[in-house]
């Protein structure tokens, strides 16, 4: 039981950083961020990106917030096994 919350989490945390992947990947490609998938996608990425695109402003033209995201991305997903581990076993 306890090893199916911990594959549920590690796969909604997964789903994600695909999904920012993917998004930031977009940006690269002209009017892809426009298609029905890029809008989607940004109602759910950028109100996480946000916060990070406030305090990291962009160098030139590299945005190097969504690294720092998906880095703080991995950090809770660490810390959450970390509190579920100590609830659960």
């Amino acid at each position: 039981m306890t090893e199916n919350i911990f594959v549920i989490v590690r796969v909604l945390f997964e789903i994600y950083f695909y999904m920012i992947l993917v998004y930031v990947l977009m940006s690269w490609l002209p009017n892809v961020r426009e298609s029905f998938i890029g809008e989607l996608l940004g109602k759910f990425v950028e109100p996480y990106l946000a916060p990070f695109r406030r305090f990291i402003p962009p160098i030139g033209m590299i945005d190097i917030s969504p690294i720092v995201a998906l880095f703080v991305l991995q950090l809770a997903q660490r810390g959450v096994f970390a509190i579920l581990g100590y609830l659960l076993l």
